[in-house]
């Protein structure tokens, strides 16, 4: 019965550690929290209220450039020998208003997670265009902001 009861604890903390080693392995550990991160902003600019309006010309292209950096940051991340296939779970806490900024900030943790060094010559080319994706969004995302801000200063 101990020894039963130790293995089973064993195999407990070792599932309980999956999501903590998801980033140990390999050599780049902030691959998988920024495409956690890319997929929420994603989320927050494709999910629109009602009130919003029609999707912008911005907004088209700034869920685009964050489509196009999780496409080279996983490629990235599994030629740093990361599972791919594992997805943190998202912050869904992030309130529904202010889904631009949600995004913007995300964008910004992102930016500060993959721009880390990376040691792998394989992953370099697919880390920097997953930034430049990164940095078109952003900018994008700001300047869709400034258009929210201009039209609701028209309405008052």
């Amino acid at each position: 019965m101990n020894k039963k009861s130790l293995i089973a604890a064993l195999v407990l903390m070792a599932a309980a550690s999956l999501p903590a080693l998801a980033d140990e392995s390999g050599r780049h550990p902030f691959y998988l929290h920024a495409l956690s991160d890319l997929r929420t902003a994603a989320w927050k600019v494709e999910h629109r209220l009602p009130e919003d309006g029609q999707v912008s010309r911005d907004e088209q292209v700034v869920v685009d450039e964050i489509h196009a950096a999780i496409a080279d940051l996983q490629h990235a991340a599994w030629l740093d020998g990361k599972p791919v296939e594992w997805r943190e779970p998202t912050d869904a806490w992030l309130p529904r208003q202010g889904r631009l900024h949600a995004a913007v900030d995300l964008l910004r943790k992102v930016r500060s997670d993959v721009a880390r060094e990376e040691d792998d010559p394989r992953s370099r080319p697919f880390q920097q265009r997953g930034l430049a994706h990164v940095d078109a969004a952003l900018d994008t995302a700001q300047h869709a902001i400034g258009d929210v801000r201009r039209h609701d200063m028209r309405r008052e």
